[in-house]
C-alpha cells in the first residue's frame, strides 16, 4: 500500500501543479502529453492499485436524482437566463436557435469526452484516493471543488472559476450521496449542457 505521504505528492502533482502549468503559454502538444500522460496514470491507479471495478449500482434511486438534479437545474436556469439576458442579450440561446445541429453535436461531445472523464478523474479517483486522509469530510468537499475549479485556470476567468467551484459541491455532494460515476456525469453533463444553450459557452470554451 503506497504511504501517505505519496498520496499527498501525487495530489499535489495532478491536481495543482500539473492544471497551473496549463495557465501558462507552452507548447499545446506537450500540454496534450501530459494530460493524457496524467489520465492514463488515473485509470492505471483506479484498475491496478484501488482495484476499482466500473459498474451501475442496481440500486440507484433514479426517482430521488432526477427530482433534486431537475430542482436544481430550474434554480440554476432562472440564474443562468438573467445574468446573460443582463450582460449580453443577444447571446441568450443564439447557438440553439441558429446553429441547432452544432448545438446538438457540441452536446453530444462534451457530454462523451469532456465530462465523463472529468468526472472519472475529479470524483471517482479523487474520493476512492484521498477521502481516508481527510478526516473533515465537508473539507475534503470544499478541497475537491476548489481544485475542480482550479482545472479552469487555463480559461483566465474569474467567472469561470466560481461556477466550477459551485459546480464543484454540487457534484462532489452528489457523488458522496450516490458513490455513482454514471449520475454525477449526468449532472454534471445536465448544467454543463445548459449553460452552452443558454448562451454561456464561448467562456467555457465551447465552439460558438
Amino acid at each position: 500500500m503506497q504511504s501517505t505521504r505519496y498520496k499527498f505528492l501525487e495530489l499535489l502533482f495532478i491536481f495543482v501543479l500539473i492544471p497551473i502549468s496549463f495557465a501558462f503559454t507552452y507548447s499545446p502538444i506537450l500540454k496534450l502529453i501530459i494530460g493524457v500522460a496524467g489520465f492514463t496514470y488515473i485509470i492505471y491507479v483506479l484498475f491496478k492499485v484501488e482495484n476499482l471495478k466500473f459498474k451501475i449500482d442496481k440500486k440507484i434511486n433514479w426517482k430521488k436524482f432526477w427530482i433534486t438534479t431537475l430542482i436544481k437545474l430550474v434554480i440554476i436556469a432562472v440564474l443562468t437566463v438573467v445574468y446573460v439576458w443582463f450582460t449580453d442579450s443577444k447571446s441568450l440561446f443564439t447557438v440553439m436557435l441558429n446553429k441547432p445541429k452544432l448545438w446538438v453535436l457540441i452536446l453530444l461531445f462534451y457530454s462523451l469526452f469532456s465530462v465523463y472523464p472529468q468526472e472519472v478523474m475529479y470524483r471517482t479517483f479523487f474520493f476512492k484516493r484521498y477521502k481516508n486522509l481527510f478526516k473533515n469530510e465537508t473539507l475534503f468537499i470544499l478541497l475537491n471543488a476548489l481544485l475542480f475549479s482550479l482545472a479552469h485556470l487555463f480559461f483566465k476567468n474569474t467567472l469561470v472559476l466560481l461556477l466550477t467551484f459551485i459546480g464543484g459541491i454540487l457534484f462532489a455532494i452528489t457523488f458522496k450521496n450516490t458513490k455513482s460515476t454514471l449520475l454525477v456525469s449526468i449532472e454534471h453533463s445536465i448544467y454543463g449542457c445548459w449553460l452552452f444553450t443558454v448562451g454561456m459557452g464561448s467562456m467555457l470554451g465551447f465552439p460558438s
